[in-house]
């Protein structure tokens, strides 16, 4: 029998002279899971209905994808769309404990001032020097669009509304809305405070998805405080029980602005128009909501969505070195939601990209790749490929054979 050494030496040698590999992504195609495909073949899909707003955008979502629009790139005064971040930086604060639930918000002169009762703009009715629940500033804000709310609970958050705008844009830049800047908290028109539709539709998907019970305070209808009884100004609310959000805003250099987002059958679409002027008010008020709501219509009709990839079940097995099992089995960490043109289904191609060397160690849930699903060459849909399982590091011998293994087989 040899001894070790005699069998080590070499691949020790071998992995001393290992040249440096750069993993690249190779694609493997996955088989689509089975659905049943509409009887009819496709659905032709006439164009989307045309808007009068000057800016305006149908997303998904699910994917984030634009299923129609115009100008949604254009930088635009948002107006009272404003307070949809509000409504994000509370409560981003909020899931981080920087504050409470609990709290109570004082309602300062500042306040009271810019946005309450004696301004022009939309107020919630709080008092000077009151204090209320931060639960009831926060639903003022959002259903009643009070200016008071937005700049009570930017003080209560940050210190000061101008700390407050600091998150705001902190937030904005993280979420990737590269065509907004803001100036305030509550939208009325200022210097450099701008947003576009795509990054108010971003915004909307974002809230949804980060913090559904912020969201959810969208869908009231009215709110009473201090005596006074004031309904949402989204009237797609009553019009449509689909529809659960989002806001209404409305300045003179902005016109009228909505952003409203509905969902059936388990699909969530967002539409957002922006600067709406009509000769009257109540036609641009009757505008804003019946192109929103032909746009949401329409984008029902049209597209469907769908779950794909169970993640329990593998979508690809891989080799791995240098670990305790020679096989890694990866999958996606939850379904894989898709939106495409009705009787599209079957035309899904997805792909896999994955390194063509996987080393241990592995830990589970580790990313390692990605499933890509293509419809006539576009990416439709994307996800992390996820380690299903763990590959903890082989022993001294079991590496230097992979090393060996490695060495051998390299290009």
């Amino acid at each position: 029998m040899r001894p070790a050494a005699l069998i080590v030496l070499p691949l020790l040698l071998a992995a001393a002279t290992l040249p440096a590999q750069t993993p690249q992504p190779v694609p493997v195609p996955v088989p689509v899971p089975q659905a049943a495909a509409a009887p009819t073949g496709p659905v032709a899909i006439p164009p989307a209905p045309a808007s009068s707003a000057a800016a305006w955008i149908l997303m998904d979502v699910a994917s984030g994808r634009i299923l129609a629009g115009q100008n949604y790139d254009a930088p635009r005064a948002p107006a009272s769309l404003t307070k949809v971040m509000s409504s994000y930086v509370v409560a981003a604060e909020l899931a981080a404990g920087r504050i409470r639930r609990d709290d109570t918000v004082l309602i300062s002169e500042r306040a009271w001032r810019e946005g309450g009762a004696g301004t022009a703009g939309s107020f919630s009715g709080f008092e000077v020097n009151s204090r209320a629940p931060l639960e009831a500033v926060m639903t003022g804000m959002v259903v009643q669009s009070g200016n008071d709310a937005s700049i009570a609970l930017a003080e209560h958050v940050a210190g000061s509304e101008e700390a407050f705008v600091q998150l705001m844009n902190h937030h904005a830049r993280r979420l990737g809305l590269r065509n907004t800047n803001f100036a305030n908290s509550h939208g009325l028109d200022a210097e450099g405070q701008v947003m576009s539709a795509r990054d108010m539709a971003t915004l909307v998907r974002a809230l949804v998805n980060h913090f559904p019970e912020a969201y959810a305070l969208h869908s009231i209808k009215e709110f009473t405080w201090n005596g006074i009884t004031q309904h949402n100004r989204n009237g797609l609310l009553w019009r449509d029980p689909s529809v659960d959000g989002v806001k209404t805003g409305f300045t003179r250099s902005a016109g009228f602005n909505l952003a409203a987002s509905a969902e059936r059958d388990g699909m969530r679409l967002v539409s957002v128009v922006m600067g709406i002027d009509a000769p009257t008010r109540a036609e641009s008020f009757r505008l804003r909501e019946s192109d929103n709501l032909a746009l949401l219509n329409w984008g029902f009709r049209f597209f469907e969505s769908h779950a794909l990839f169970d993640p329990a079940t593998p979508l690809a097995t891989q080799p791995v070195f240098k670990g305790r099992a020679d096989e890694l089995a990866l999958g996606v960490a939850r379904p894989l939601r898709v939106t495409l043109p009705r009787g599209r289904y079957a035309d899904l191609r997805p792909q896999i990209d994955v390194p063509k060397r996987i080393l241990a160690p592995v830990t589970r849930g580790q990313a390692i790749g990605t499933v890509r699903v293509l419809l006539d060459g576009e990416v439709v849909a994307s996800a992390p490929l996820v380690a299903l399982a763990e590959v903890p590091e082989a022993g001294f011998i079991g590496r230097m054979v992979d090393e060996f293994r490695l060495w051998w087989n390299a290009e």
